[in-house]
């Protein structure tokens, strides 16, 4: 089982006096940030805040703990090295690979979409629309949100040339079968685009063996800083359209980055690998037993909690009821705005927020009215069974 409290002792914010008795169940909008990417981030900007990549040794340095970030996070994601790029955001990171896609596809030619997705997953796809690309949704189950493949199969024919999807959403939580989703769009002819914002956090997923062609997540909501990373499978990246400086089209790594990097942030990205390489050491295993040493300690710290809501009254949780099924992002429609109840929670002691969370399309397809929203409750393996236990007393005091 996951040691708690090791894991709780690489978070500085578990000892911050500031944040004392509160538990943090907002973690789908940002995570803490581990001590390792804390301390890399400082001596980055103490120590080698200079232009990488120059003779002297500050910036030899600076290069070399950037080059270290991009190698050691492609090692875990199972891809090679120059398919990993950097970029401030997954938002921007998408909207820049759109781009890309605006230029590669010909009209008539149609991608898949979901409304299931975040908005940043969709929207800069959706605008494709204005080139004379096909735009096809991909609709969820109005009463459970569910993606059911046999629609997806009812969507594909020779003309699309992308699907994208997420790998869970960040209101309906539910897990979705990305190699299988993977395998019906190639045997299609389509590229595959995952946004795995909402599941990277509960353990970094081996990439090369779910065989999508991108991969998206956010450094902030995997312990680390402000960044977007996304992976490219080199088939794609070396037909797609260079969007970076003309200069920089034959590096695939920075074809799509038209700005320079944050170098601090993507240095200190390398903390994010010391932390996994930490709990691997601690626990006698690797990456891939981080990841399910993670995912287990979330399953069983998560169903006490649908259970507490599934049965209430004027509460209508949204995707599975099963934990081993979902990830811990559990939004709760009620007959009020989650945004209040937000408030209220957090009078005692619990984080956690209210609104549609830039899903609003997932949840207008589940009938949930725009003006309440939901109340969401996120967490990741670094939470305790005690703080599960509190907002469950919390919830019954405010439902």
């Amino acid at each position: 089982m996951l040691d708690i409290d090791f894991v709780r002792a690489q978070f500085p914010a578990f000892s911050e006096p500031s944040l004392e008795g509160q538990a943090f169940f907002e973690n789908a909008g940002g995570s803490y940030t581990c001590g390792a990417v804390i301390d890399r981030l400082t001596r980055f900007y103490t120590q080698r805040k200079v232009q990488p990549y120059a003779p002297y040794e500050a910036s030899c340095l600076g290069g070399a703990e950037m080059d270290e970030a991009r190698r050691r996070l492609a090692a875990v994601l199972g891809v090679d090295d120059d398919e990993l790029s950097f970029g401030p955001s997954t938002t921007q990171n998408t909207y820049v690979l759109a781009q890309a896609f605006r230029q590669f596809l010909q009209a008539g030619e149609a991608i898949i979409v979901t409304n299931q997705d975040h908005e940043a997953n969709t929207g800069p796809w959706r605008r494709l629309a204005d080139e004379g690309i096909d735009v096809r949704e991909w609709r969820i189950d109005p009463s459970t949100g569910h993606l059911d493949t046999d629609d997806l199969e009812a969507l594909l024919d020779e003309k699309v040339r992308l699907v994208c999807f997420p790998h869970c959403s960040n209101v309906v939580g539910e897990i979705n079968p990305v190699v299988e989703i993977t395998a019906l769009a190639h045997a299609a002819g389509a590229f595959v685009c995952v946004d795995g914002v909402s599941y990277a956090p509960h353990g970094l997923p081996d990439v090369g063996s779910l065989g999508a062609d991108i991969y998206l997540f956010s450094s902030y909501k995997t312990y680390g800083p402000h960044q977007g990373i996304m992976t490219i499978r080199r088939p794609l990246a070396e037909v797609l359209p260079n969007q970076g400086h003309v200069f920089n089209a034959g590096s695939l790594y920075k074809r799509f980055t038209p700005a320079g990097p944050d170098h601090a942030q993507v240095a200190a990205c390398a903390g994010m690998v010391d932390y996994i390489d930490a709990l691997a050491a601690h626990h006698g295993t690797d990456s891939a037993g981080v990841h399910d040493l993670q995912r287990d300690h979330e399953v069983r710290i998560l169903q006490p909690l649908l259970d507490a809501v599934k049965g209430r009254n004027a509460v209508r949780l949204l995707g599975p009821e099963d934990a081993a099924g979902r990830a811990p992002t559990v939004a709760l429609a009620l007959n009020r705005s989650g945004e209040e109840v937000a408030a209220e929670l957090a009078t005692l002691g619990i984080m956690a927020g209210g609104g549609d969370f830039y899903a609003g399309r997932a949840l207008a397809g589940m009938g949930v009215k725009e003006e309440t929203g939901v109340l969401r409750l996120s967490f990741v393996h670094y939470t305790s069974e005690q703080e599960v236990t509190k907002l469950i007393e919390a919830l019954d005091r405010v439902l």
